[in-house]
């Protein structure tokens, strides 16, 4: 028995000086600055094991922690020891799923509105970071009464306008007002005045107020965002299922170059725990190939093994159909197109220079960095898509395997 403990000493003994010895190596390495967490690399301030179960010393505020990114970013932040006050404009359940992303006691669940500026400051109040990805692809409403025939109207909650633009710049100005660290604010790489798409335009004068209420905020600008609950990949199949065929608008011929989602809750992660370091600068996020649409409905076909038609539709003629089909949830709780959607996805979908371009720009104050700049590679397309997609097989998961037929 004493032969046991003291072989168990020796052993827990030579593991301590192993993990002193791999946190000084990589305490020591030359890794360009950039926070790169693991059980044994630990920063300045922070306490504890290290990882999920360490304290990094920051709380963060975050705006659509519910949305598709938002999960991953929470991921991001529980695996690192961040503190999360997470804005809530409804019931507690539908944000709950966040939970089990932290520690126990490191979420706190803030209810607000956005017409409520004094709910705001209570979600932002005691945070050193805000991040905000608040943002719908498509103007939410609701039906109303009204005194004449068919007594029915509709409403609208939240325009383009108040998601892209007047919410953000009232966060900016709270975290101004509040003396906030800094705030990171989540854009696009569609973001253009000249979009024809009003959702592409109210991203851009999103960015424009954000930087008047609060100069060193951090953009980031990611193009199609891409993963499990994607609204990209996701589309075909479902389309497919509904309408037997894929209606491309004109033939599918505008090109986008999608970026993992995960890939862009790193980058986040990165600009909140160095926040002096991108004070004040754009980061574009991109995949490391462009396709057109009509390639990635060949790539989803054949994934999928379902072969559906590939219908060219001329923009114009989209347009009226959206302008109906917007209202049918069938298949999605969201619309599986908009009149909005059309004009967006008629538009090539690229950050603004190419991997070359970016990587040649001078190293001065107004240079646009990529994911690169902060040491993360964008993962191919082909890497995760056939995780998601080859359920939409004949048969789901179990359609080549005896007696699942």
């Amino acid at each position: 028995m004493l032969a046991t403990t003291s072989t168990i000493k020796a052993a827990n003994s030579r593991l301590s000086l192993l993990q002193r010895t791999c946190r000084r190596a990589l305490s020591n390495a030359d890794d360009g600055g950039i926070y790169k967490p693991t059980l044994v690399n630990r920063r300045e301030n922070e306490s504890g094991i290290g990882g999920r179960g360490s304290d990094a010393g920051l709380k963060v505020a975050v705006f659509g922690a519910s949305g598709f990114l938002g999960p991953y970013v929470c991921t991001e932040l529980g695996s690192n020891g961040y503190m999360a006050y997470l804005a809530n404009r409804g019931c507690e359940l539908e944000m709950r799923h966040l939970k089990p992303m932290f520690e126990l006691g490191r979420t706190r669940f803030v209810l607000y509105s956005p017409r409520d500026v004094e709910s705001m400051k209570e979600v932002i109040a005691d945070a050193d970071v805000v991040i905000n990805m608040i943002g719908k692809f498509y103007e939410t409403w609701q039906p109303v009464q009204i005194d004449k025939f068919p007594y029915v109207g509709s409403q609208t909650n939240f325009t383009f306008e108040d998601a892209n633009v007047t919410i953000p710049r009232q966060i900016a100005e709270i975290c101004k007002e509040l003396q906030v660290d800094h705030l990171i604010h989540l854009s696009s790489a569609a973001a253009s005045p000249d979009s024809g798409s009003e959702w592409a335009k109210t991203k851009y004068e999103g960015e424009l107020a954000i930087k008047e209420a609060f100069p060193w905020a951090t953009i980031i600008r990611p193009t199609q965002l891409y993963g499990v609950e994607d609204r990209l990949f996701n589309w075909f199949p479902t389309m497919g299922q509904i309408y037997r065929c894929y209606p491309l608008i004109n033939n599918g011929e505008a090109l986008t170059q999608p970026v993992f989602v995960g890939d862009v809750a790193k980058t986040i992660l990165r600009v909140a725990s160095a926040a002096e370091r991108y004070e004040g600068k754009t980061i574009d996020c991109f995949g490391p190939s462009d396709y057109s649409y009509r390639e990635l409905a060949e790539f989803v076909n054949d994934i999928t093994e379902r072969n559906y038609p590939i219908v060219s539709v001329p923009k114009e003629v989209a347009s009226r159909l959206a302008d109906l089909l917007q209202y049918n949830r069938v298949g999605s709780d969201k619309p599986m197109i908009t009149p909005d959607l059309v004009e967006l996805w008629s538009e090539n979908y690229l950050p603004r220079m190419t991997a070359e371009e970016y990587a040649a720009q001078p190293d001065d104050a107004d240079k646009i960095l990529t994911m690169a700049d902060l040491g993360i590679t964008a993962t191919p397309v082909e890497k995760v898509a056939f995780s998601y997609l080859h359920r939409f097989r004949l048969g789901g998961h179990f359609g080549r395997v005896d007696g699942y037929r």
